[in-house]
């Protein structure tokens, strides 16, 4: 005689039911990507750890600003120490290590965690998530490097400098500050991205800008010892910080910082703003390739 085993098949209800509010679908999640991502680059949301580099070095951008602010206005100096131009060239480490920080902070940590998927497994794809992250990072770069020349501009009304020839100037150092930002954030993305491992991302923002820049800046002044002055501009088109600076020397008026102090002209600037054109494009579609082949 056999016997039957006991049904033991439950149908439990534990409170589960559908989503019937509304859906924002694709732009609403890239635009929260984009605020989540600014906010993270500054630590915001995140521990009172991870707010702490960020911070600072937002601060030391500030401070020297403050210090031109403070003399001029004492001194009622008729113009500012620094060209809002080269307040960026002068404090390029900063930068460089603000982006070396937080780039791999904004791409490494979802590649580490392999959250990348979960990220396309909603309504949003991959060009909204790299363009989200692209103008998280631009933007965090924008905002540490143009309130530095809002301070400037303040103070240089403070001092009552004449209105018209500031207010151009700052306008000058904006779009300077603009394209800087918008090129290094292309430059760190891509380095930080190659790598699921922070501290691998940190060094390969770091070497890129930093040893490009030196390598760049150590031929130039070659070139002018052996006074081969006519190769000086065109090795600035092989450092991204270079390119910025040949750029606004073209274009924005900004003093020339060459050996030399050559200038840039008008049809090297064009050559300038195509590579730097050129070099973003690359950035983007690197980008692009690299979470097509993760997201798989």
């Amino acid at each position: 005689m056999s016997s039957q085993a006991p049904d033991t098949t439950r149908i439990h209800n534990i409170g589960y039911r559908s989503y019937d509010g509304p859906r924002h679908g694709r732009a609403y999640a890239r635009r929260s990507l984009f605020s989540q991502s600014l906010r993270g680059a500054y630590g915001l949301g995140r521990s009172a750890k991870s707010k702490v580099l960020p911070m600072l070095l937002f601060a030391v951008m500030c401070v020297p600003a403050l210090i031109i602010v403070a003399i001029s206005v004492y001194t009622k100096a008729d113009k500012l120490f620094m060209e809002y131009t080269q307040y960026a060239v002068y404090l390029q480490l900063v930068i460089a290590v603000f982006l070396a920080s937080q780039a791999p902070q904004s791409v490494s940590r979802d590649l580490r965690f392999r959250t990348v998927p979960l990220y396309f497994s909603r309504p949003i794809e991959r060009v909204d998530y790299v363009l989200a992250k692209y103008g998280a990072m631009a933007s965090a770069l924008f905002i540490l490097t143009a309130t530095p020349l809002l301070i400037l501009w303040i103070g240089s009304m403070l001092a009552k400098m004449d209105f018209a020839e500031q207010a151009k100037l700052f306008g000058q150092g904006l779009v300077s500050v603009a394209v800087l930002s918008v090129l290094f954030a292309g430059v760190g993305l891509v380095m930080a991205a190659l790598t699921p491992r922070r501290g691998f991302g940190v060094a390969a923002v770091i070497a890129v800008l930093t040893i490009s820049y030196g390598a760049v800046s150590t031929l130039q002044g070659i070139s002018y010892a052996t006074e081969n002055t006519g190769s000086i501009v065109w090795l600035g088109l092989f450092s991204p910080l270079t390119l910025v600076i040949g750029l606004q020397n073209a274009f924005l008026g900004a003093p020339a910082s060459f050996p030399g102090e050559m200038e840039v002209g008008a049809g090297a600037g064009a050559v300038y703003l195509l590579v730097v054109l050129g070099l973003v494009a690359v950035c983007y579609g690197i980008l692009m390739r690299r979470y097509r082949k993760v997201g798989l």
